[in-house]
């Protein structure tokens, strides 16, 4: 067994965004070149792929002829300066229409960037277009939009997860070397895992969330979607406004495997796939836990009641006034968020805190966590059943199902690429201490680029 990248990269998006940095540079490429090489892709596997909802190639490369006057004029914004980024499509765009996957705002432009596409654009980044995402972020399989459903590249026939769907599917698939993504539940994680890329979700608050369409306030996160760990720290530190260390070898670690009945049941050759892959990467530092085991149930319990209020606080007046312009399967779901009532909500807070505290000691004894990033490979478009083991569950839940933990915590997790199973790709989660993300970065950019031969 071995770690892998993704093999579906194109020519230019398999490689680093630090080794096509240094071809900018030296004047061997473009960003003219890149962003056509980034529009060549998406012309021939969008059709496919459903990955990008809105491109505009005049814009994107009016972006690029730019970038292209400052390196001639010797600015240098950083490694991000001329790279072609996707968006995803609850992150508003000035230049790009923003329907965050709904009717209620088809062909809608907003006035302004939000400040983390601001911030994208200062580092010198080239914005390609906007990204699927399942209707207003409200779901993990990213076949519920206004826009329809992403295709996974390892088979067009099963979902990418979401809502993050269509950054993963265009990273995965070599359309572009980066993208935006935003997780309330495990929704840049889960496609990052079911898609074969990198994706990082920060400790909560790291990365400003002004311009992105909200799903619930105290759950939400905006992270990199990313070929390479050391591309989603390039990323991230742009995102965060602040420089992190780079990739190192770690010493001393101490890992948990957090012991995968304690959050639900997982596919069993994943299972060995995943545990197999973080023994590889982690060796004797790696060690069961079961400190999870008591708290998983009332974990999940606490988010879902969060989520559930906060969710239907954004959208009431549109389930009052035009209810029909939502999904069905989205509008249901907020039926159902309409019935959380407010001492069950503040009671929700109340033990959010704690399960935050509990994070907090259990890290004393630990420096990482580590599971499956998702239980289950991807499913078919559009099912909702999956068996796993002797059990049918529901897939939402099984998605959701070991990611959800650490947004209700706010720690930064990562979701790394490790191979196949049955053919589809599966990922291995790993999430560090309250507001550890450089730290997170650092040890991963160092383990994971050592083993798979460098990024």
């Amino acid at each position: 067994m071995s770690l892998v990248k993704p093999t579906h990269a194109g020519y230019f998006f398999g490689q680093s965004i630090i080794t096509l940095a240094a071809r900018l540079r030296a004047g061997s490429l473009t960003s003219v070149e890149l962003t056509q090489a980034a529009l060549d892709s998406i012309e021939r596997l969008n059709p496919a792929l459903n990955a990008f909802v809105h491109v505009d190639a005049a814009v994107a490369l009016a972006q690029a002829r730019k970038v292209d006057a400052l390196f001639a004029q010797g600015v240098d914004l950083g490694p991000l300066q001329g790279m072609p980024i996707a968006v995803k499509d609850n992150i508003d765009t000035s230049d790009y229409i923003t329907t965050y996957g709904s009717a209620h705002f088809d062909r809608f432009k907003p006035s302004h960037d939000a400040l983390c596409v601001q911030r994208v654009r200062e580092a010198g980044a080239v914005i390609i277009g906007k990204t699927l995402t399942h209707e207003f972020a409200y779901g993990p399989t990213g076949d519920r939009s206004l826009q329809g459903a992403t295709r996974n590249p390892w088979d067009a026939r099963c979902i990418t997860g979401g809502s993050s769907a269509g950054s993963a599917a265009a990273v995965a698939s070599g359309m572009v070397p980066l993208a935006l993504g935003t997780d309330t539940g495990g929704s840049i994680r889960i496609p990052a895992a079911l898609c074969g890329t990198v994706g990082f979700k920060p400790s909560f608050a790291s990365v400003p969330l002004d311009g992105v369409f909200p799903l619930a306030s105290s759950l939400d996160h905006v992270g990199p979607i990313a070929n390479h760990v050391e591309d989603a720290r390039l990323l991230f530190e742009v995102l965060a406004g602040r420089a992190c260390l780079p990739a190192a070898t770690p010493q001393a670690l101490r890992v948990g495997w957090i012991t995968c009945d304690s959050f639900g049941p997982v596919d069993a050759e994943l299972y060995q796939q995943v545990y197999r892959a973080a023994q590889q990467l982690f060796g004797d530092a790696l060690q069961e836990t079961d400190a999870l085991q008591t708290m998983a149930a009332g974990m999940k319990d606490t988010l879902q009641t969060l989520q559930r209020a906060e969710a239907f606080a954004v959208h009431a007046e549109r389930m009052r006034d035009a209810p029909h312009k939502f999904d069905q399967e989205v509008r249901e779901r907020l039926e159902v968020s309409g019935e959380v009532r407010g001492w069950q909500y503040m009671r929700a807070q109340a033990s959010q805190a704690q399960y935050k505290a509990a994070m907090a000691r259990l890290f004393e004894d630990y420096d990482l966590l580590v599971s499956p990033t998702v239980p289950i490979t991807a499913t078919a478009v559009n099912a909702r059943q999956v068996r796993v083991g002797e059990q049918d569950i529901d897939v939402r839940a099984a998605v959701l199902s070991h990611t959800s933990a650490w947004n209700l915590t706010g720690l930064p997790s990562i979701s790394l690429p490790v191979g196949h199973v049955r053919g589809m790709p599966v990922g291995l989660q790993v999430i560090g201490a309250a507001g550890a993300d450089d730290r997170l970065l650092q040890v991963m950019g160092g383990l994971f680029g050592r083993i798979t031969g460098g990024d």
